[in-house]
């Protein structure tokens, strides 16, 4: 997905998540990935040493596997979540996965 790399765009981000009654952490580990989701107690858990583009990323690569209770997002959060899941479908219709193809 397209999205400028800005402080603004990732508060609007993080504005999901917390519309979504997740609470995003940014604390210091070992993840592979730069990141760690809790689903049952809602938590998400980000790398503190990621830069603003790696947070950002993170946090769509995030988004794009959550379904979040759309209700409970602003106009403007769901504008963005749903463009987040728009590009996760429009990518996983380009990469089909090998289980399917098989």
């Amino acid at each position: 997905m397209n999205i400028k790399i800005t402080q603004a765009n990732l508060n609007r981000l993080e504005k999901i998540f917390e519309e979504g009654k997740y609470m995003l952490r940014f604390e210091k580990g070992t993840f592979t990935s730069g990141y760690c989701v809790l689903e049952h107690k809602k938590v998400v858990v980000i790398n503190k040493f990621l830069n603003l583009e790696g947070r950002i990323n993170t946090l769509l690569d995030i988004l794009s596997t959550l379904q979040l209770d759309t209700t409970l997002l602003s106009p403007d959060s769901l504008k963005l979540y749903t463009q987040v899941q728009e590009n996760r479908n429009i990518t996983d219709a380009e990469n089909p996965s090998s289980e399917e193809s098989a």
